[in-house]
C-alpha cells in the first residue's frame, strides 16, 4: 500500500474550525500508518507543542507548519524544513498577527516582499478558480520549494479538480501533491465540526447552506481510501516533501538575556557580588554557617547549569519595583533559595525554615527554575511596561492562556448553533453549576421546563459533552513573561493581546515547560496593594513609617496570634476563608511556623491525604508522637510526624526509600500531575519497595504513598506557604493594631478576597472603628482616614485614633473621572447647595442622581428624598444664558423610613452604616423561633436551632464530596452553615437563589468552632424584597 504524509491538518487550535485536538490527530495518523503529519493551524503554532508531545511517544514524524488565507481566493500552507524555516515561519505569523486586531490576522502577497522565507516549503491550495497568474506570483517567493496542493473529498468535482490542477502544473512547471484539508481525526466528529462552523459564523446550522462541507471527508482517511482517490505520484510526492522537513521542535533552545551585567564582569561574578552584598544586608552580624554552606552550594549549582542570567533578570525586576515603591515578594519554590533571599527576591529567611533547594533547581531535572514574584495588583502594569522598555517588544511578551469551553459557555454557543432561542439556552445554562455531574443533567433540564427526551435537547447534550474542554480563544497568562536574548519571534509567534500595549506569544505555560523554556512570572496580588496603601495612610495620618520587614522584626506578638486563634480574620490574607477560620481555633497558631502549617494544611492535598486529623491529634498530644527512624524524625519533627509539605514528601523518598534528589523531584512533579494525566504508578513500587528494603514496615509505607497521592489534589510546598505566612502575619498585625487603615486599604483595593465591602466595613465597626458615610464635602475618591472624635479611641503619638471616611468610589453609577473632578473643584471651596455643585462641576444628571441616591448630598439637602428632588429640578445650562437661579420653595418631603434608607444604602453603595437589615426584622424573626448568629455557640452541641441571615458566601470545594458551606450574616455576626449533598440537590433552587436564607438544623460545636448542620432550608427573600445583596461564591 502507498505510503502517505498528510500535509494539511487543522486542529482545534484553529479556533472554531478544527474538531479534533492535535494529540488526537497525531495518534490517529500514527494508527493509520501515515509516514508523517503536518499540523498547519491557520496563522498559528498554538497547537504545535501538544502535537509534538504526542509524536515523541510514537513512531510518526511531526511536521510543523501553518496555513494562510491571503485573500482573493489564494490559500497557502507553509512547512518548516529546518530551524531557519521555522524561525522565518514564526516571523511571518507574527507580522500577520501584529498588523491586525486580537484574534485576527492580515496577510497578503505584498507582505512577503523583503521577508526571508528560506527553509519554508510552500503548498498552494488550488481550486477550480485558481489562476496561473497566482502561481506566477508565488513561484519567485519559493524557488524550488512550491507545490500545488490537491484536495479531493468525493464532492462530485474530483475529476474537474484533478484536471485543473494538472493544467496549472503543466503551465507553471510545478509539482503536485496530495493533501487532505483535514479538520477532524474521525468522521464521527462531523456534527461537532458543523456546530463549530455555525458558532464561528454566528448563524444557526439551518442557515449555513453551502458554508458547510457537503460530507465528512475532511478527516484522516485510511490509506486504502486515499489510493482510490489520488494518483500514485501525488501520494508519493507527499512523502518526498515530508523527507525534506527535518525540523524538530525538541531542538529549540532558549537563550537568556545577556545584557544585565556591568562591563568587565561575567554573569557569575555579578551574581556572586550581588549575593555577597545581600548577605551583608540580611545578616549584618554574620551569616550562620548553615546558611553560608547553602549559599555556596546554590551558587555552584547555578553556575554549573548556567542559570545566572535568569536570577539576574528577576533581580532586575524586583530592583525596579522597589525603587518605584512597589511592594513585591517572591513565592513558590523560589523561596527554597537562599540566593533569592540575598537578592531580595524572596523574604523567607533560610535560617528560619528547612529549605530544599532541589525543589527549586535540580541537576537531574535539567530544566529552568521557576520564580514567581507577586507585585501590587494596581501597579504591576508599571513592571510589565518596564520589561517592554528594558528588552523591547521584539524580545519580550506574555505567555498565553488558552480559554476553553465550560458547561455554561458550551450550552449557550451550541444551543444557539442548533437553533434554540436565546431565552431557552440562557435558562438551561443558568440551571447548570460547575459541580454538576452528567447524571443530574436530566433533572436540571426538567427544572428549567425542558423535556430531556426531546431529540433537540439530546443533540444539545451530546454536542456539549464533546465541546467542553475545547479551546475557544487565546488570552494572556496572568503574568508569565518570556524574555529572549535576541528576537523572540524567531522562537515563537507573537500576537496582540486584548489590552493595549500588551503582546502575547502563542504558547501557554505548559507548552513552555514541555520545551524547557524560561518563564518569569510577574504576578498581581491584591493584598500587597492593600498593605502598601495601609502603610501610606498611617504615614500620612501620624508620620509613622511602617514596613513589612519592620513589623516582622518587632517579634511575634501574642496579641496578634490571639486574634488569629479566635478566627477573627476577616480580610486577613490566606486565613480568612471559611475553611481556614474553622481550622484556626483548633490548630491555634502561636508563632510564625504554626502559621506556615496552618496555611498549608487547609489545602486539598493534605485533606485528601488524611493528614489533617493526625496532625491535630499529635499537636494535642505531642508526647505521643513517634517516628519510624531517627532519619525521618529530622524530616517530620517540625510537623509532628505528619508530612504536610511537598518538600517533606521528597525528603521521605530520599531518606527512607533511597531516591536521588532528581528522582524525588520527579516524584513531586508526578504528584502534581497524576490526577490529570497519571504517571504516579511508576513510583509506587520504587517508593514502597525502597522503604521496605530499608527496614520500614508496610503498615508505614503504604499510608505514606496514599499521602503522596493526596498531594495530587494540590498541596503547598513549605517555601510557598512560608512566603504567604509572612503576608498573613503582617495583614493580621495591621488588622489588630491599625484596623481603620487596614480596612481602608482593603476597600481601596477591591475587588479582592473573600468578602465584599459590606462585610469588611461591618467587621471594622465591630473592632471599634468609626466609619463615616460618603459625603459630598468630605469624601475623596478613595476612602481615607480622618481624625476620630476626641472623646473616643486611644491616642497614638498625640494623634486620636483615626476614623474611616468612605470614598466616592463606593457610589454605584459615579465614574472615577467624575468623582476625581468633583474633588478637584471642591479644593477651591466647599459646595453650598445642589445648584452650586451643578454649576461648578458640570456633572450630568446621572452622576448627580447617583450621589443623591447614596445619601452623599445630605450636607446640602438634609436627606436623600430632598436631594433627589433637587437633582430632578436641575436644568442643563444654556450656553448663551447660563444657569437661571430660582428661589423656588422646597416641598415638605418626609425623611425616608428606616427600611427605605437601608434598601437605598445597599442599592447605592452595597452596604449600610445604619441598622443592619436583620436588626429591623429581628422582632419578626424571633417570633418565629430564629436565634441570632452570636447565640449559636451558646446552644449545646446536638440541639436544634434555626437562624436566618443574608447569604454572603457559598463554597463547594472539590474535596468536600459534594458538601456545600454557606456563611450567613445578621446584625450580630456570622453563622457557618453545613449543607449535606442530598439537601443541596433537594433544595438547590432555594440554596442558590435566595438572599435571606432560613436554616433549620442541629448545632455542632467542636474545638470552639460552631456550625449549624442544615436539614431544612427556607427562602426568606419575601422579607427583604427590595434589598439588593450579592453572595461572593467560590469553588
Amino acid at each position: 500500500m502507498s505510503d502517505y504524509a498528510e500535509l494539511h491538518v487543522i486542529s482545534n487550535y484553529s479556533f472554531l474550525r478544527g474538531a479534533s485536538d492535535p494529540a488526537e490527530l497525531v495518534a490517529r495518523a500514527d494508527d493509520l500508518g501515515y509516514r508523517a503529519i503536518a499540523i498547519t493551524d491557520e496563522c498559528s503554532l498554538s497547537g504545535m507543542v501538544r502535537a509534538w508531545a504526542e509524536a515523541r511517544e510514537r513512531a510518526i514524524q511531526l511536521i510543523v507548519g501553518s496555513s494562510f488565507n491571503l485573500g482573493g481566493g489564494l490559500h497557502l500552507v507553509l512547512l518548516a524544513a529546518d530551524r531557519t524555516g521555522y524561525g522565518n515561519l514564526c516571523r511571518l505569523i507574527t507580522r500577520a498577527r501584529r498588523q491586525a486586531q486580537k484574534g485576527q490576522y492580515h496577510l497578503g502577497l505584498e507582505d512577503f516582499k523583503g521577508l526571508a522565507l528560506d527553509g519554508c516549503l510552500a503548498i498552494w491550495l488550488t481550486h477550480t478558480l485558481s489562476t496561473p497568474e497566482q502561481g506566477k506570483a508565488l513561484a519567485p517567493l519559493f524557488p524550488g520549494r512550491l507545490w500545488i496542493g490537491v484536495h479531493l473529498e468525493r464532492s462530485g468535482r474530483d475529476r474537474v479538480l484533478l484536471a485543473h490542477s494538472d493544467a496549472l502544473a503543466r503551465a507553471l512547471g510545478l509539482p503536485r501533491t496530495a493533501c487532505g484539508n483535514v479538520l477532524m481525526h474521525h468522521p464521527g466528529r462531523r456534527p461537532l465540526r458543523d456546530v463549530l462552523t455555525a458558532i464561528r459564523l454566528g448563524r444557526p446550522l439551518t442557515e449555513l447552506g453551502h458554508d458547510l462541507p457537503p460530507n465528512a471527508e475532511q478527516y484522516l482517511r485510511p490509506r486504502s481510501h486515499l489510493v482510490q482517490l489520488y494518483p500514485a505520484e501525488l501520494l508519493a510526492q507527499s512523502v518526498a516533501i515530508a523527507r525534506r522537513c527535518m525540523f524538530d521542535p525538541g531542538t529549540l533552545r532558549y537563550e537568556y538575556p545577556d545584557d544585565l551585567t556591568p562591563p568587565g564582569m561575567s554573569d557569575g561574578e555579578w551574581l556572586q557580588q550581588l549575593t555577597r552584598e545581600g548577605m551583608a544586608r540580611r545578616w549584618p552580624q554574620g551569616v550562620p554557617n548553615k546558611v553560608q554552606n547553602q549559599i555556596d552550594n546554590e551558587l555552584e549549582l547555578i553556575g554549573e547549569l548556567h542559570y545566572e542570567p535568569y536570577f539576574l533578570t528577576v533581580y532586575d525586576l524586583v530592583r525596579f519595583a522597589r525603587e518605584q515603591g512597589i511592594l513585591c515578594q517572591g513565592r513558590g519554590s523560589a523561596a527554597n533559595s537562599a540566593v533569592c533571599y540575598c537578592l531580595g527576591i524572596t523574604e523567607v529567611n533560610p535560617a528560619n525554615v528547612d529549605l530544599l533547594f532541589e525543589r527549586f533547581i535540580s541537576r537531574e531535572r535539567n530544566e529552568p527554575p521557576d520564580i514567581d514574584v507577586d507585585f501590587e495588583h494596581e501597579r504591576r502594569e508599571e513592571v510589565i511596561q518596564y520589561i517592554y522598555r528594558r528588552y523591547g517588544r521584539h524580545r519580550a511578551a506574555l505567555a498565553a492562556t488558552v480559554i476553553t469551553y465550560r458547561a455554561r459557555s458550551a450550552i449557550r454557543d451550541v444551543g444557539k448553533a442548533i437553533g434554540m432561542s436565546l431565552d431557552q439556552v440562557t435558562r438551561i445554562a443558568k440551571s447548570v453549576q460547575h459541580w454538576d455531574k452528567p447524571e443530574v443533567l436530566d433533572e436540571r433540564l426538567r427544572d428549567s421546563g425542558f423535556d430531556p427526551g426531546n431529540p433537540r435537547i439530546r443533540l444539545l447534550l451530546r454536542l456539549v459533552e464533546q465541546i467542553i474542554g475545547f479551546p475557544r480563544h487565546l488570552s494572556q497568562h496572568v503574568g508569565g513573561f518570556i524574555i529572549a536574548r535576541r528576537e523572540l519571534a524567531e522562537l515563537v509567534p507573537i500576537e496582540n493581546a486584548s489590552m493595549a500595549d500588551r503582546t502575547v506569544i502563542q504558547w501557554e505555560k505548559d507548552d513552555l515547560e514541555a520545551l524547557g523554556l524560561l518563564k518569569v512570572d510577574v504576578l498581581a496580588l491584591g493584598m500587597l496593594t492593600a498593605i502598601r496603601k495601609a502603610f501610606d495612610y498611617i504615614r500620612d495620618y501620624r508620620g509613622e513609617s511602617l514596613t513589612m520587614a519592620g513589623i516582622q522584626n518587632r517579634g511575634e506578638d501574642p496579641a496578634v496570634y490571639g486574634m488569629i486563634q479566635r478566627a477573627d480574620t476577616v480580610g486577613v490574607f490566606q486565613i480568612e476563608s471559611r475553611a481556614q477560620m474553622s481550622m484556626l481555633p483548633r490548630l491555634r497558631p502561636a508563632n510564625y511556623y504554626d502559621l506556615v502549617i496552618e496555611i498549608a494544611i487547609v489545602r486539598p492535598g493534605p485533606i485528601q491525604g488524611d493528614m489533617v486529623h493526625p496532625y491535630l491529634r499529635n499537636r494535642n498530644n505531642p508526647d505521643q508522637v513517634s517516628y519510624p527512624s531517627e532519619a525521618l524524625r529530622e524530616v517530620l519533627k517540625r510537623t509532628l510526624g505528619v508530612p504536610i509539605f511537598q518538600e517533606q514528601v521528597m525528603k521521605i523518598a530520599m531518606v527512607a526509600a533511597g531516591f536521588t534528589p532528581g528522582e524525588a523531584d520527579s516524584l513531586r512533579r508526578a504528584m502534581a500531575a497524576w490526577k490529570r494525566r497519571g504517571g504516579l504508578e511508576q513510583f509506587e513500587g520504587k517508593l514502597i519497595g525502597g522503604m521496605l528494603a530499608r527496614g520500614y514496615t508496610r503498615e508505614f509505607a503504604e499510608p505514606v504513598f496514599n499521602q503522596v497521592k493526596g498531594f495530587g489534589d494540590d498541596g503547598f510546598p513549605e517555601s510557598h506557604s512560608a512566603s504567604f505566612a509572612l503576608l498573613a502575619y503582617v495583614s493580621s498585625w495591621l488588622k489588630h493594631y491599625e484596623p481603620a487603615a487596614f480596612c481602608c486599604g482593603l476597600l481601596n483595593s477591591q475587588p479582592m478576597g473573600f468578602y465584599r465591602p459590606a462585610q469588611l466595613v461591618n467587621d471594622a465597626i465591630r473592632h471599634g472603628v468609626e466609619v463615616r458615610p460618603v459625603d459630598i464635602n468630605e469624601s475623596h475618591w478613595d476612602c481615607h482616614l480622618e481624625p476620630g472624635r476626641a472623646a473616643e479611641g486611644r491616642a497614638t503619638n498625640g494623634q486620636r485614633t483615626p476614623a474611616l471616611r468612605l470614598g466616592l468610589r463606593m457610589v454605584k453609577g459615579l465614574s472615577e473621572s467624575a468623582g476625581r473632578h468633583l474633588v478637584t473643584v471642591r479644593s477651591n471651596a466647599r459646595f453650598q447647595s445642589v445648584q452650586d455643585l451643578t454649576q461648578r462641576t458640570g456633572l450630568d444628571k446621572k452622576a448627580l442622581g447617583a450621589l443623591a441616591a447614596a445619601d452623599a448630598l445630605v450636607a446640602l439637602s438634609g436627606h436623600r428624598h430632598r436631594a433627589s428632588w433637587e437633582v430632578a429640578g436641575v436644568e442643563e445650562p444654556v450656553e448663551t444664558l447660563g444657569v437661571a437661579e430660582f428661589n423656588e420653595a422646597t416641598p415638605m418631603l418626609p425623611k425616608p423610613a428606616r427600611w427605605q434608607n437601608t434598601v437605598a444604602d445597599y442599592a447605592s453603595t452595597g452596604l449600610t452604616l445604619g441598622e443592619h437589615p436583620l436588626f429591623q426584622l429581628r422582632k419578626t424573626l424571633s417570633a418565629r423561633g430564629m436565634v441570632t448568629a452570636n447565640t449559636l455557640p451558646e446552644i449545646p452541641s446536638g440541639k436544634r436551632a434555626t437562624v436566618a441571615g443574608l447569604v454572603i458566601n457559598r463554597q463547594r470545594p472539590g474535596t468536600a464530596s459534594g458538601v456545600m458551606f454557606a456563611t450567613l450574616e445578621d446584625e450580630t455576626g456570622y453563622a457557618n452553615i453545613v449543607i449535606w449533598p442530598k439537601l443541596v440537590e433537594k433544595q438547590r433552587r432555594v440554596l442558590l437563589t435566595t438572599r435571606l436564607l432560613i436554616v433549620h438544623g442541629k448545632v455542632q460545636t467542636e474545638s470552639g468552632v460552631t456550625h449549624l448542620i442544615a436539614d431544612r432550608l427556607a427562602d426568606g427573600s419575601d422579607m427583604v424584597t427590595d434589598l439588593v445583596t450579592r453572595s461572593r461564591d467560590f469553588h
